[in-house]
């Protein structure tokens, strides 16, 4: 199987550089027939998964959720033009690392390694969203954040700090300094609410922020996705969620919602809509976004 470890050097402040050698001892002990590509720039493992679709068999994003994200971005570019394209894989090496939990696989690069040896693959859903800088759309593994949980991954991305402290930090600002609810209209497959909204999280995995619950029941294999929907509460109440959202149980609070959908268009009626797809950013003030789930669209590694 010929393999293509795609790493980006700056993730996990530098675990991706730092990991280079163990891959390549990785590649050398195994025999496999692998290669290293490291990226350069931002969107660059878009461009490799893309170009290089058509020569390997197996893509293994090497970072967190951005490189995963820009992995799958190329590989699903990719499959428009041709009938097949290599599977995906994860080492997980990021500071969220939340695609990688949603297939199940561990952080760090030995127990990645392991999954690799001992592989089990199989299908699982894409969402591609459209709008705001992205018109013709950009895909996504993971989820979608609408709101609050947005900013706070803009302002956490300006930290020093690293992993999930980083996020809980960068709650505690957000909830003072930068956001402001959007009255917000949703438009879901068979209905429509409007409601002035903390967050709305379009959830094809589990979790979000290295450490965020969004959807504890979210399948990424069964053609829907699990919406969570927050509304606005007092600034005070927003640390009571908090903890809720870390174990999963935001369901129990009156101000938390789930819905469950194919497709979702969001529309700002007042105010704007800051969105991240992945964590990366869709846009920070648009007015509106749709959202589709694609059902089986991706092969990927993950533990037996």
């Amino acid at each position: 199987m010929k393999t293509l470890f795609v790493v980006n050097p700056i993730s996990g402040r530098g675990a991706g550089e730092r990991a280079i050698p163990h891959i390549q001892n990785f590649i050398d002990r195994h025999r496999i027939s692998g290669t290293i590509i490291v990226t350069q720039y931002p969107a660059h493992a878009i461009e490799i998964a893309y170009q290089k679709a058509i020569d390997y068999d197996l893509m293994v994003a090497t970072g967190g959720d951005g490189t995963s994200n820009e992995v799958i971005n190329g590989l699903m570019r990719a499959k428009t033009e041709r009938a097949t394209i290599p599977a995906l894989g994860v080492l997980s090496v990021g500071r969220g690392n939340d695609f990688a939990f949603s297939l199940g696989v561990p952080k760090g690069l030995e127990k990645g390694f392991e999954v690799l040896l001992n592989p089990q693959t199989r299908w699982i859903d894409i969402g591609l969203i459209q709008g705001g800088d992205y018109p013709n759309g950009r895909y996504f593994g993971n989820g979608v954040g609408i709101g609050f949980d947005t900013v706070v991954g803009f302002v956490a991305a300006r930290s020093r700090l690293t992993g999930f402290l980083s996020y809980i930090v960068a709650a505690l600002k957000t909830a003072f300094i930068y956001f402001q609810a959007p009255l917000l209209e949703l438009h879901f497959d068979q209905q429509c609410q409007t409601v002035s909204a903390l967050m709305v999280s379009v959830m094809n995995g589990r979790r979000m922020g290295g450490g965020f619950m969004m959807a504890p029941h979210s399948l990424n294999d069964d053609g829907l996705f699990d919406v969570c929907i927050a509304a606005e509460v007092p600034k005070a109440q927003i640390f009571a969620l908090i903890p809720h959202f870390i174990r999963g149980t935001q369901l129990t609070q009156k101000s938390v919602s789930l819905e469950r959908t194919k497709t979702l268009r969001v529309t700002a009626l007042r105010g704007s809509l800051p969105v991240h797809a992945d964590g990366e950013t869709i846009c920070t003030e648009g007015n509106s976004v749709t959202i589709q789930n694609l059902p089986h669209a991706l092969q990927v590694i993950t533990p037996k």
